[in-house]
């Protein structure tokens, strides 16, 4: 029988770690191990010393200070236990930052929004980490991509140097600030040094460019009253062509005078000589320019409007496809970018951070239906499982919202070819009655008197 030491010696996360001690404790029980419990808030800390020189098979503790435990002689406790030690995280400082507040001044969404935007737009996102005196991170300040520089000095090490504006604090106007990369979080983009990114925005300047003059044309077109531009012919000489122009201009140009009569005089004549948007095929070339810059991040047609090619049967597959191809190279660099940053080089090798995009991926009701009958026919998921997954509430397990089940009609492969050679000896075997039966009745037959024969008188 294994001895198991459970711990518990402060409060995480509002006490859920009673219900987690009792659970883990329950189970172990069940397993046939004995459990001891050792609770703070039941007894003085200093009893533990009462466990010391015991011998355990295991001491588990939630996010536990038992490594930071001294006994009266300045040894540590852990010291003076054989057993080995198992830390269960319930809770990290961290979740709260990057779940609920990173800062006393925005959310999480925001915060994640606002970086987001920054990486998209310069190809690189910065925030300020605030430390405190155990170098835990405690808050996270977004950094404006525009306002720094990533430089190395004369020993080759990597700086960060921000210029706040004039649009901050008074204080820091016009400052410059160095910062070391254990005080910066920075996700990159595509870069060619693997330090920097590059901006999207600079790299596709001709395609953005190209749209924007669109939009410019189009809107000077219309504010015009959707009349070209033309020449004002005159058979003489006009003394002051400045005045007429201005007068032709107030009487006929902008939209507010769409519609009106010219009358000309003296043989003037007006030609039109700008290109009509049918022969700029306009609109084509915006709808052409939409999607080239929806192609630069990799975002399909139809999540800017543009369902010309989407249809019932493929919009769900593109929407899996902007998650796997979109998504999934931007949370990666995300993922990394603050496991590099945040963990310590001891957290770094058991945690990790992980977005959670299994609600993107989540196909419509009756495709998860179908797969979870699948599943659960062929016994590789249970009722809570799916449940889970569905964000409803477990069923218990006496209940059998665990048990495991199959179809009965299926066998396992070993067993295969055993029903079959049963089953072939079956058909020997009736076979080989068969054949005795009709021998045995042949070799009756032949045993049978015959009958007289017996002539007429």
């Amino acid at each position: 029988m294994k001895k198991i030491l459970i711990c518990a010696l402060k409060s995480v996360c509002y006490n859920s770690y009673l219900y987690f001690e009792d659970r883990l404790g329950s189970e172990l029980e069940k397993l046939g191990c004995e459990v001891t419990y050792f609770r703070a808030s039941e007894e003085p800390i200093e009893h533990l010393e009462r466990y010391a020189g015991a011998s355990f098979d295991a001491v588990l503790e939630f996010n536990s200070d038992l490594p930071k435990i001294k006994m009266d002689d300045g040894s540590y406790f852990l010291d003076h236990i054989q057993a080995p030690f198992y830390d269960v995280l319930l809770d990290h400082p961290l979740y709260h930052l990057l779940h609920d507040e990173p800062n006393p001044e925005m959310s999480s969404f925001v915060f994640r929004e606002t970086l987001m935007t920054h990486l998209l737009l310069w190809g690189n996102a910065y925030a300020q980490i605030i430390r405190n005196g155990k170098g835990e991170v405690i808050a996270l300040y977004p950094l404006m991509p525009n306002k720094m520089r990533v430089d190395r000095d004369e020993n080759g090490n990597l700086y960060y140097e921000y210029v706040h504006s004039s649009d901050e604090a008074d204080t820091m106007k016009n400052t410059t600030v160095r910062l070391t990369p254990y005080n910066v979080l920075h996700i990159p983009g595509l870069g060619f040094d693997g330090l920097v990114g590059y901006s999207p925005i600079a790299m596709a300047k001709n395609a953005i460019g190209m749209a924007i003059a669109c939009e410019e044309y189009g809107a000077k077109f219309f504010a015009n009253g959707a009349a070209p531009s033309g020449v004002l012919e005159h058979p003489g000489v006009i003394k002051d062509p400045q005045k007429v122009r201005e007068a032709w201009q107030s009487q006929f140009g902008g939209s507010q005078n769409a519609n009106k009569i010219a009358v000309l005089e003296e043989g003037m004549k007006y030609t039109p000589i700008s290109i009509s948007p049918e022969q700029a095929q306009f609109l084509e070339t915006r709808k052409f320019q939409i999607n080239e810059i929806a192609r630069i991040f990799r975002v399909p047609p139809h999540m800017v409007g543009d369902l010309e090619k989407s249809s019932f049967s493929n919009i769900e597959q593109q929407s899996l496809e902007f998650v796997k191809y979109t998504l999934d190279p931007w949370v990666m660099r995300w993922e990394q970018s603050l496991s590099r940053a945040l963990f310590t080089e001891e957290e770094k090798k058991t945690l990790f951070f992980k977005f959670n995009v299994e609600g993107l991926l989540r196909g419509d009701y009756q495709s998860r239906m179908n797969g979870y009958a699948t599943a659960r026919q062929n016994g590789w998921m249970s009722a809570n499982d799916i449940r889970e997954l569905e964000n409803m509430d477990k069923i218990s397990a006496e209940q059998g919202g665990d048990l495991y089940l199959i179809n009965g009609s299926m066998l396992p492969m070993q067993n295969a070819g055993a029903y079959a050679n049963k089953e072939s000896n079956k058909e020997e075997t009736e076979q080989d009655e068969e054949v005795l039966e009709v021998e045995e009745s042949t070799s009756n037959a032949g045993r049978r008197r015959k009958p007289d024969r017996r002539t007429s008188p």
